[in-house]
């Protein structure tokens, strides 16, 4: 099992940017794909985003294809999601998740070990 850590969510004007940070425990990280994913008050959780495992490949939902990037660093078993352009609907909590596998995908039962997420409030 690996313990995820989410960081960097805050409140930001429209327009703005943040960069969340996903810390990762054990040594399997780079062994995996990380995804993001976000969950608004009253609504599903939806996919944001994900890198496969040696960060090779990214795969992004359309609504954030453009404005959000995910890198990774594998010597420091983190993840991150650039967020620029910020809207109020990208209002939520921010989650990074371990995928089953190397490669990315969209699908939420792909992914286990669930970080505790992070807010992330824009304002308009």
């Amino acid at each position: 099992q690996v313990q995820l850590v989410e960081s960097g969510g805050g409140l930001v004007q429209a327009g703005g940017s943040l960069r969340l940070s996903c810390a990762a425990s054990g040594r399997t990280f780079s062994s995996y794909a990380m995804g993001w994913f976000r969950q608004a008050p009253g609504k599903e959780r939806e996919f944001v985003g994900a890198i496969s495992a040696r960060g090779g490949n990214t795969y992004y939902a359309d609504s954030m294809k453009g404005r959000f990037t995910i890198s990774r660093d594998n010597a420091k078993n983190t993840v991150y999601l650039q967020m620029n352009s910020l809207k109020p609907e990208d209002t939520a909590v921010y989650y990074c998740a371990r995928g089953l596998l190397a490669s990315v995908s969209y699908n939420r039962e792909r992914y286990v070990d669930w970080g505790q997420g992070t807010q992330v409030t824009v304002s308009s």
